[in-house]
């Protein structure tokens, strides 16, 4: 990623006023006809609270749909916030959040193949709290489509623009939530789309952009921002977590003159590929995690291959889903950093360094099952796969460039104009390293007003943080991977309904 990305909002603010203008409907009281879910395949008990679901058009030249699923909070939907999530990939379906994350069911592996995934109420889910809004972005990931295939060439401006149509006209499909307070929230490459689009929403408010949208704040869960905070996190990590030797660590820090992140001196490549090779069979995803080994170890990837063991053979959880494979994010192989241009898809990767479309050490059985089946679609109106193809937990239809720069500028944007934010990370995680978002938010230069102590959940301690002025936290979550909510669920839930309410965690 590099610095900047801000000068050309300006004009393509000015666009998006008025495209959105002419396509923004008049308000309707209540959710529009046939967004209610009456009933959720696999569940049998009552729902919690109201939950809608359907389409709405982006761009109607194009044919370009985005689709939701909202969750009505479980508390006072009339006051409790409005909360997007978005998850990253860039390719991935925020299907990923609701289902193995913070949505309001757990989901069970099917009894027999005949069969959907059991759902029972998740004690932990974000409902609990707010209105949550689950978005597949951009057109052609998850149950989001066009009609027009250019559609989905894209990239990190043009989905923010898209995102953001979409919520102007879905609050004028829900007025009755246009008052509630608005937060953006999302994790891993969502660190690029919660940023960019907090910043449209931002600037669409000052322009008197209706509805307005009554927008707070956002958070972030082990989001990739810099390339080069990113990039230099890593290695330091490594280190502090005890998996490579004081003499390791010097002798890299030396050849490299302390930066890992754009490396082209032999001697520091050479050291450097010497610490990749030593972590080659940890979790990337969660170091304290073990690795899975299948029965047939020549099943389980090709001898050949450039990605990291921990890539093929990730970690088991104490989750329901007993096997954890499922992840995404900035987590390319280690040696590849996120730069501008092209970003490629995981399936992409995998089919580059695997001949095969599936992504390595992936096992989205439940998902895939669950959200393929034509009563699962039907209930959620979704479009049948004969007419917009399978639902695909991260997907290659989409060729996605990072075009947007360091996020810094924009975090310093927003926070100065009084949105709060969250920066948050599970502790254990090499794929977006805590050390990065520390660093990053540190570099900020904003006065330390919460200086760094333990934060609680009930009387354990739950991670680590530190306040900053301008409405800026970091936090860590202890012992936790990648995908927080996933491997903390209560710690998850805590920090989420303390930030809402504007509570210190």
């Amino acid at each position: 990623m590099g610095r900047g990305g801000m000068p050309a909002m300006g004009a393509m603010w000015g666009l998006l006023c008025v495209c959105v203008s002419a396509l923004l409907p008049l308000a309707v009281v209540g959710a529009p006809n046939g967004a209610a879910v009456e009933s959720v395949p696999g569940f049998s008990g009552t729902l919690p609270s109201k939950h809608h679901a359907g389409y709405v058009s982006v761009n109607d030249t194009n044919g370009r749909e985005l689709f939701y699923y909202f969750v009505e909070s479980e508390g006072n939907p009339a006051t409790d916030p409005v909360v997007l999530w978005l998850n990253g990939g860039p390719g991935c379906s925020s299907f990923d959040g609701f289902i193995y994350e913070h949505g309001p069911f757990k989901f069970e592996p099917a009894a027999d193949s005949n069969s959907l995934p059991k759902l029972t109420l998740n004690p932990y889910s974000w409902s609990k709290a707010a209105n949550v809004l689950y978005v597949d972005s951009p057109a052609g990931v998850g149950f989001s489509y066009s009609k027009t295939r250019g559609d989905y060439i894209t990239g990190d401006l043009q989905t923010a623009l898209d995102t953001h149509a979409f919520l102007l006209k879905w609050f004028e499909d829900y007025p009755e939530f246009q008052k509630n307070p608005f937060f953006i929230t999302g994790e891993s490459y969502a660190g690029i789309y919660v940023p960019t689009l907090s910043r449209n929403v931002a600037h669409g408010i000052t322009a008197g952009v209706k509805p307005v949208i009554n927008f707070k704040g956002y958070m972030v869960g082990n989001g990739c921002t810099d390339d080069q905070f990113d990039g230099d996190a890593i290695v330091p990590f490594i280190y502090g977590m005890g998996l490579i030797s004081m003499d390791m660590y010097k002798g890299v820090q030396k050849a490299c003159n302390g930066s890992y992140w754009n490396a082209t001196d032999q001697t520091c490549l050479a050291k450097l590929n010497d610490i990749y090779d030593d972590v080659a069979s940890v979790n990337i995803y969660d170091i304290l995690e073990p690795c899975y080994y299948p029965d047939s170890e020549g099943s389980s990837h090709r001898s050949n291959s450039r990605l990291p063991e921990s890539f093929r053979r990730l970690g088991e959880t104490t989750g329901p889903h007993k096997i954890r494979k499922r992840q995404f994010g900035r987590a390319y192989p280690l040696r590849l950093n996120l730069k501008p241009g092209r970003v490629p898809t995981w399936p992409s990767l995998s089919h580059a360094l695997f001949d095969s479309e599936e992504v390595p050490c992936t096992d989205d059985r439940i998902a895939d099952t669950w959200l393929n089946s034509p009563s699962v679609r039907a209930a959620l109106h979704a479009k049948s796969a004969a007419d917009i193809g399978p639902w695909e937990l991260c997907t290659n239809n989409i060729i996605f460039y990072h075009d947007a720069g360091s996020m810094i500028p924009i975090h310093r944007e927003l926070t100065t104009s009084g949105y709060r934010a969250l920066i948050y990370s599970g502790d254990h995680d090499m794929c977006v390293p805590y050390t990065g978002s520390e660093a990053w938010t540190a570099s900020m230069g904003y006065e330390v007003t919460d200086h760094w102590r333990a934060w609680f959940v009930g009387r354990q301690v739950a991670g680590y943080t530190q306040g900053y002025a301008n409405n800026l936290t970091f936090a860590t979550i202890k012992g936790s991977g990648h995908t927080v909510p996933e491997y903390k669920p209560a710690e998850a839930l805590a920090f989420f309904q303390r930030f809402l309410a504007s509570e210190p965690l």
